[in-house]
């Protein structure tokens, strides 16, 4: 496909520039979106959040570089990574975890370099829709845990206002996608997530004292080798974290997967999967020389693309620059960090389950035979083992995942399994 497609289905196509006022409240959007997630990583591990925010920000725009601004794609701190960098973080401290994380970037780039090399034709072979539908659809339902106790659980405990804040977060997206016209229908995500945020203080569920208190502006605690600490090579550490750049590419790969079918695209062939995996190389890089965790494209950002049908480019790049702004205005960091869990929640039943039916669509758009026993086969294995996130555990500190473990069952059986039923 040429760089001079342009898809008349979507609402702003990739590379259309939306007007100021537009472009403003739809990067919010999206920056409202990712938030939730990419706090809570540092949270976990014990860094800084205001850094995970400057360094996705930062992350994106050097992705979206390096992919010379054709794909939508928001980079935000990855899960995969919490377990190895909470232990390091006890042992090591930053400058441990800043020396993985910046060996899964040079990862992604040598792979990037080695598929530059033999080039790109075999990704069709690998990937066909029975192996990339389910995935795709894995993508969105392994989620779905996550958002559900998110819109439930109050300390692990059940909560019926959180599920009642959680249903009226989502319930007020789907009336604002459908009904509202104009530039507010193009921000139904956002302003579910206001709504939703106010109902929540009105029933006591943020702690508004705290916002108060907090200084309107504060620099983020950079960790920067040379600078901030001493650098001693530390190869237990690039051990630990190291390696799962393996894990993370495959999740990488499925996005692109839900990017292709979305933008009517094939991002596999153009710009090629070298830059993509070239990007998020470059932008954990970035991260570990600035203190923040690894960072890999996010689910939440493109549920936000499929639901809005808006694709442009530009409106992740003011997401990402809303980010590093944010970073320093740190009231308003400590306002979104007190998002309540069920708005979170409520959010994120519509944005991973249209995750979810973009791979469903995508199978019958391309006449996927379930009657075949082939595809039957390859298609259950991959949801079951996907979504069950039946993972494989190597030691105590590799740990590949139920969707890479399913992604790569998927790719096997496809090869190997006879085309013909015998």
């Amino acid at each position: 496909m040429n760089n001079n497609y342009h898809d008349n289905d979507a609402i702003l196509d990739v590379n259309d520039k939306p007007k100021l006022l537009p472009w403003i409240g739809l990067s919010l959007q999206h920056m409202f979106s990712m938030f939730g997630s990419t706090v809570i990583v540092p949270l976990l591990v014990g860094l800084s959040p205001s850094i995970a925010l400057f360094s996705s920000g930062v992350g994106t725009l050097l992705h979206i570089l390096i992919t010379k601004r054709q794909i939508p794609a928001y980079m935000g701190s990855s899960f995969a990574f919490i377990v190895p960098m909470a232990a390091l973080m006890k042992t090591t401290g930053y400058p441990g975890i800043a020396q993985g994380v910046v060996t899964v970037g040079i990862v992604y780039l040598i792979v990037a370099a080695i598929i530059a090399m033999i080039g790109k034709d075999w990704v069709d072979h690998l990937l066909p829709p029975i192996v990339v539908g389910p995935i795709i659809i894995v993508i969105g339902l392994s989620l779905a845990g996550s958002a559900a106790k998110d819109a439930m659980m109050n300390n692990n405990h059940y909560d019926i206002k959180f599920f009642m804040i959680a249903l009226l977060t989502l319930f007020l997206a789907v009336f604002f996608n459908i009904y509202l016209k104009g530039f507010l229908g193009l921000i139904p995500i956002l302003l579910a997530i206001v709504c939703g945020y106010g109902v929540s203080i009105l029933a006591g569920l943020v702690d508004v004292s705290v916002i108060a208190k907090a200084p309107w502006f504060e620099m983020p605690p950079f960790e920067i080798p040379f600078v901030n600490y001493s650098f001693h090579l530390n190869v237990g550490a690039i051990i630990a974290i190291a390696p799962i750049a393996f894990v993370t590419m495959t999740e990488h790969i499925g996005h692109i997967m839900v990017l292709d079918e979305l933008t009517h695209r094939d991002y596999f062939k153009n710009p090629g999967l070298n830059r993509t995996l070239a990007g998020d190389g470059a932008a954990s890089i970035a991260a570990g020389l600035l203190g923040g965790p690894a960072v890999t494209s996010y689910g939440e950002n493109i549920g936000v693309m499929a639901i809005t049908k808006v694709h442009s480019v530009y409106v992740l790049i003011g997401a990402a620059i809303f980010a590093i702004l944010f970073a320093f205005v740190n009231k308003l960091n400590v306002l979104i960090m007190q998002m309540p869990a069920p708005v979170i929640g409520g959010i994120s039943f519509l944005l991973f389950g249209t995750i979810a039916a973009s791979g469903i669509k995508l199978m019958v758009e391309k006449k996927v035979d379930l009657n075949s026993k082939r595809n039957l086969m390859i298609s259950s294995i991959i949801l079951v083992i996907g979504v069950g996130n039946a993972y494989l555990q190597i030691g105590n500190q590799f740990q590949f995942t139920g969707l890479a473990l399913a992604t790569v069952i998927g790719i096997f059986l496809n090869l190997f399994l006879p085309k013909e039923n015998k």
